[in-house]
This record gives C-alpha cells, structure tokens and sequence, in this order.
C-alpha cells in the first residue's frame, strides 16, 4: 500500500531517510515546476528555483509541523524562493535599464504591439493574484490550500483567485465593437455596405 505524504515526512523526519523524501519530491516536483514556470514565465530560472526549494525543503523537513497538507509547505517555499529570484532579477534589470538610459532613448512599445495570448496576460496579473490562480486552478489547490502556501488570509486568496480571473476574461475577450456585422451596420466604427 502507498504511503501518505504524511507518512513519508514523518519517515524522512524521524530516521532522515532521504529515500522517502526523494519520494515525495517525485509526488509534487513536475506540478511544482509548472507552477513555478507560469508564475515567472521565465524556462530559465524555473529549475533552479524549484531545485532551491526541494534543498530547503528537504533541509527544513524537521519543521514541518502537520498542521497543514505537506504540498502546501512545500509550495509555500517554492513561492517564496520565487519572490526572493524575482526581487534579485528586478535589481538586475534596474541596473541594466539606467545603465541603458544613459546610453540611448528608452524604446516605447504600443498597446497594439502586445500579444493578447495566454502567457502574456497571465504575466499581467499582479503577482499574488497570478500566484493564487495558478495554485487554485492550475495545480488544483483548494483555496484554503493555496492560503497556506501563499501565507494569505483564505479571504485574500478568494479576492485573487476571483479578480485574477475577472481580470484574465477580460484581457482574453475580444474587445467589443471589433466582430463583423451585418450589411449596414457600423462596427469599429467603420459602416460596412451590401
């Protein structure tokens, strides 16, 4: 019979035995990694964050207390890794973007030049509604799932996952005016004829 995750921590926790952790991170590590990739849209860092996770995961085994599922203090480090590679990777780019203002005239991209797919305007989002979203509907969080492993109120994580997707459907719908009309009709504000 399979062991619980509860199961498995309290073997890696008890007698150190890294093969039931190791376990455990095959359990969670591709969900992990995905989450981790829609949250920063960034291939690049997505296997390094996830690897520092599971290191401080398995280094931090001893205080995992219960109270919780295993998955949501798992993530809860994982996002949390993300935060720290974020802050670290912005600090960069703000070196790089006066370094480059002082060198030329900062590019201006249009509205019209912004892809409108799904990646992009999941990238929209505010982080804390893009991170609650993502583990409620992309990892299958249940909210109060997500609460713990975002150190959230369950309420604010409510507030996310729905104006996340509020915000989502409407960066996904077509604008309105911009569909075919019949003969006659004005549409985008051009009047088509028969």
């Amino acid at each position: 019979m399979a062991k619980s995750d509860i199961d498995l921590v309290y073997l890696a926790k008890a007698t150190r035995d890294d093969g039931a952790f190791a376990e455990l991170v095959r359990r969670h590590q591709a969900k992990l990694r995905a989450f981790l990739l829609r949250l920063s849209g960034n291939h690049a860092n997505v296997d390094d964050i996830a690897q520092m996770s599971l290191i401080k995961a398995h280094g931090a085994i001893g205080d995992f207390r219960g109270g919780g599922s295993f998955r949501s203090w798992l993530f809860a480090i994982a996002y949390r890794e993300f935060l720290q590679q974020k802050r670290r990777d912005d600090a960069v780019a703000r070196i790089g973007d006066a370094a480059a203002a002082n060198e030329t005239e900062p590019a201006t991209t249009s509205l019209n030049e912004m892809s409108l797919d799904l990646k992009d305007a999941l990238l929209r989002l505010p982080e804390k509604e893009r991170a609650a979203m993502l583990l409620c509907d992309a990892v299958g969080f249940t909210h109060a799932e997500a609460a713990a492993a975002l150190g959230a109120p369950l309420g604010s994580v409510k507030s996310w996952v729905q104006r996340g997707r509020e915000k989502m459907r409407a960066m996904l719908s077509p604008p309105t005016g911009e569909t075919a009309s019949c003969a006659g009709q004005k549409s985008n504000g051009v009047v088509y004829a028969r």
